[in-house]
């Protein structure tokens, strides 16, 4: 079963990215607006026992903190994704350094963690250009308070759903 470690933002943050992800993300309907901690992986059932343990361990350590959405980013020409960009990353950094140790180290990831909020993915560079034109000359000034992660499993449907949800309590 395909598994991945995820933190959904504050309700209002959600709602905005929603106005776009609608229109510009095929995985709206699949997952909501989320911050991926560590990509989704194909995992046994002793894995899932170990990455719970872990998250345990790591969670019960790491304090809720706040993070600040400020402009809109691209992955473009690696990617045609755009996304809310953060401010300061060094916190999510953090975790996402935290989590992807001990049993759920992760040497296969192909790219540079960016940690981020996509509201558009898997569109064609004109439609990519033309949003990020559009979307780039507006201020933008949202923070949310993050205090817990989820390990999700992808269901039958391709929709991910929690499997177990870890307050972060450092």
């Amino acid at each position: 079963m395909l598994f991945g470690i995820a933190i959904f933002p504050e309700k209002h943050v959600q709602d905005l990215a929603n106005s776009w992800r609608r229109r510009h993300d095929p995985h709206y309907c699949l997952i909501p607006a989320h911050m991926t901690v560590r990509e989704e992986e194909e995992w046994t059932d002793e894995q899932l026992q170990l990455a719970v343990e872990h998250l345990e361990k790591i969670t019960s350590a790491f304090p809720p903190f706040s993070v600040h959405f400020n402009r809109v980013s691209s992955f473009y020409p690696v990617n045609n994704v755009l996304y809310l960009a953060l401010k300061e990353t060094a916190a999510m950094q953090k975790l996402h350094g935290d989590v992807c140790s001990g049993p759920l180290t992760n040497g296969t990831s192909k790219y540079v963690y960016t940690p981020h909020l996509t509201i558009g993915q898997n569109m064609s560079a004109e439609e990519l250009h033309d949003q990020y034109g559009n979307l780039r000359m507006q201020t933008f000034d949202i923070t949310s308070r993050l205090d817990r992660i989820h390990l999700l499993y992808q269901t039958d449907n391709g929709s991910w759903t929690a499997y177990q949800t870890f307050l972060l309590r450092g």
